[in-house]
């Protein structure tokens, strides 16, 4: 375990800075291949690029990078409704259905299963 440790210290710094790096680059490189002969816009540095991956991650994939539900949400919930009766189900159901308005529900009526 104390192995896993210092691998981790001494690992963690190193794959930050190559996350920077080629997210950062890779950016840059889109951006300045596609926007501006496009749209006219005009070309950004590395740092510009790296700011704008890192605002898209806030904005879109959240911090902890697992989105809105987390990882295996339906597998979770599936073993806290298997217990359920058919009714407890069903109110639960209404429940959240109160609670969110529907959100995530397929569409044409029919029911997604919980």
């Amino acid at each position: 375990m104390r192995k896993k440790w210092i691998l981790f210290i001494f690992l963690g710094p190193l794959a930050i800075a190559l996350f920077i790096l080629i997210g950062g680059e890779l950016v840059m490189h889109l951006w300045n291949w596609l926007l501006p002969p496009l749209f006219g816009w005009r070309q950004i540095n590395f740092w510009q690029a790296f700011g704008l991956l890192a605002l898209c991650r806030i904005l879109f994939g959240g911090i902890s990078g697992r989105g809105l539900r987390g990882p295996n949400f339906r597998r979770r919930m599936a073993g806290r409704c298997d217990p359920m009766t058919p009714e407890e189900r069903e109110r639960f159901r209404q429940g959240v259905r109160a609670r969110w308005g529907g959100v995530g529900e397929a569409s044409g009526g029919s029911k997604e299963t919980v």
